[in-house]
């Protein structure tokens, strides 16, 4: 056989390899957290998964898609535990998820030691989880907890007239970075934070904290979700507390503004910052809005999609395009797919999403205030769009990277950070 067959017989071997390739199902790997405090958001979580699912016709890069669905409770144990067994035992190619901060820090970790699998964050919002120590093949199309808070502080100060703050919050990543956000806005301003208290994830009895809360203050800011939130507010309420409120993102969340009972309406008129707003009258948005209400009947969804629907979703189309635009191929370690995915720009419900050098999201973030509707649900009212926040939220690179990894008390409140 002269040498010109034998070039013909590898080239019809590479196509018959390619095109089985693209006919092999496609694993997914899906983590969020049905357990815990936090349970509500996994449910939502799912939601938004399915609907990207449902919309790209179960299939990417013209191969079928099959996943596997793990559990988690928020703590970083439980989300290396889930994606461990994704990975080590089921094989998938892609995980989605998580969704609590340090879960993401924790994953992000993992998927180091695994370069031959990609990871796509679902919604968690620690800054560490793409700022400090990125990984190659982590990749996150959500802003973070402090791009939420871009605005807020200054909003509160100029327009509220807050000059003096206390904060309460979960003891971790995520609402260390949704603090920090909140402080350097607010601080420069010229707010002062008097106190910051921290209380466990899953924290159920508030009343020694509710009554450490100073009365000296123009506002208190509250970076809670989940259980816990609607926890504080009927402890709040019953402890006859009037204090004005400012909401951190998933304070004012649909899965808070949707409880049962009448404490929440103490959240009514509560400003906050998210990168979605429920009310926005963007068509794209509203589109998403209808899509979601249509797809789950109402007692299966909250009124609005939830902070959680979104990020999964948007994560999903991401992943979906870009095995689009490769032809399905995962050939030499994804190395077509993560060229993709760091390339790409989303034009996702809530605004134009890009990825900077470290694979972290630049997107909208929106300045919101608590309504209520003719119906008695409540809802987030857009007060001002604020576009292409980065992760430095604007300052010189070099500056904000000396004010510290966010904490219990970093950052420092002050004026200038210079």
């Amino acid at each position: 056989m002269n040498s010109k067959l034998l070039t013909s017989a590898a080239f019809a071997a590479t196509l018959a390899a390619s095109a089985a390739t693209a006919q092999d199902p496609l694993k997914l790997g899906f983590v969020a957290t049905f357990e815990g405090t936090y349970t509500l958001m996994g449910e939502e979580s799912l939601r938004g998964f399915e609907m990207a699912l449902d919309e790209i016709g179960q299939t990417a890069g013209g191969r079928p898609i099959e996943y596997v669905v793990a559990s988690s409770d928020a703590s970083p144990d439980s989300a290396v535990r889930a994606v461990r067994k994704l990975v080590e035992q089921d094989g998938v190619d892609i995980v989605i998820g998580p969704v609590s901060g340090s879960e993401g820090i924790a994953i992000r970790d993992y998927s180091k030691t695994q370069p031959g699998v990609t990871f796509i964050n679902g919604i968690s919002g620690a800054q560490s989880t793409t700022y400090q120590n990125p990984s190659d093949n982590f990749f996150r199309y959500n802003t973070d907890g402090a791009q939420w808070s871009a605005g807020l502080g200054e909003y509160v100060f100029n327009e509220k007239g807050y000059k003096t703050v206390a904060t309460i919050g979960e003891d971790y990543s995520f609402i260390y970075t949704q603090v920090f956000g909140f402080a350097l806005g607010f601080c420069q301003a010229g707010g002062e934070i008097t106190e910051r208290h921290w209380v466990p994830l899953g924290t159920k009895d508030f009343g020694s904290i509710i009554a450490a809360l100073p009365d000296d203050v123009d506002a208190i800011y509250l970076g809670l979700g989940g259980g816990d939130a609607v926890n504080f507010l009927n402890q709040y309420q019953q402890a006859g507390g009037e204090a004005n409120l400012i909401g951190g993102t998933i304070m004012v969340d649909p899965t808070v503004l949707s409880a049962t009972g009448s404490a929440k309406n103490a959240l009514i008129g509560v400003p906050s910052s998210a990168p979605q707003a429920d009310n926005w009258e963007n068509p794209k948005w509203q589109a998403f809005v209808k899509k979601y209400q249509d797809a789950f009947p109402p007692d299966k969804r909250f009124p609005f999609p939830a902070l959680m629907s979104v990020g999964y979703y948007n994560a999903t189309m991401a992943m979906s395009q870009c095995m689009d635009q490769i032809g399905g191929d995962l050939s030499d370690g994804h190395a077509a797919l993560r060229a993709c995915l760091s390339s790409i720009e989303l034009d996702a419900p809530n605004g134009k999403i890009a990825l900077d050098e470290n694979r972290q999201a630049i997107g909208t973030n929106f300045l919101t205030e608590v309504v209520e509707m003719a119906d008695g649900t409540l809802s987030n009212q857009v007060v001002k769009v604020i576009e292409n926040v980065n992760q430095t939220l604007g300052m010189d690179p070099e500056l904000f990277a000396k004010i510290g990894t966010p904490a219990r008390d970093v950052p420092e409140c002050k004026a200038s950070y210079e």
